[in-house]
């Protein structure tokens, strides 16, 4: 990890330009890097972010819950309009009971609780078009990511 990734910076702007975490973690699989020991290790509420942070990085580890509860502390949302902010603060909940990888997929505006929200392309339609509904989930994400010490 280190060799790909010399410093945290180095490896905070390659996980947020990613279109997919997955890309990432299949990348880190085929070196040899096996997630599940690492959470056997630091622990399981943890998001895989925050293992390699930990371990490699010797960053404190944040749980998906206390990631959730800083950008909601940030108050990040206010530029989207109501329904919008709903589908965003669904999405977080959604990261911290099951982590990054369902909230990239756009099979989850097909489960609860956006189900009871609108069809996919409704809950869409609140940020405008898909592009700003992928805009406003990779912002999401970076706000989810946000590293308070690492240097932008």
């Amino acid at each position: 990890m280190r060799k790909e990734y010399s410093s945290l910076d180095q490896f905070l702007r390659a996980w947020n330009a990613a279109d997919r975490k997955q890309v990432i973690l299949d990348e880190l699989l085929t070196r040899g890097v096996i997630l599940e020991a690492l959470e056997d290790t630091v622990g399981r509420d943890l998001d895989p972010f925050d293992l390699i942070c930990h371990i490699v990085f010797d960053q404190p580890p944040l749980t998906r819950q206390e990631r959730v509860a800083a950008v909601r502390k940030r108050d990040v949302f206010t530029k989207y309009g109501e329904p919008a902010r709903q589908v965003l603060e669904a999405l977080l909940d959604k990261y911290a009971d099951a982590g990054i990888m369902p909230i990239e997929k756009a099979a989850v505006l097909q489960v609860q609780p956006f189900r009871e929200m609108g069809t996919p392309t409704e809950l869409i339609g609140h940020f405008g078009d898909k592009a700003a509904y992928t805009k406003a989930l990779r912002d999401l994400e970076e706000e989810l990511y946000r590293v308070e010490s690492a240097a932008a």
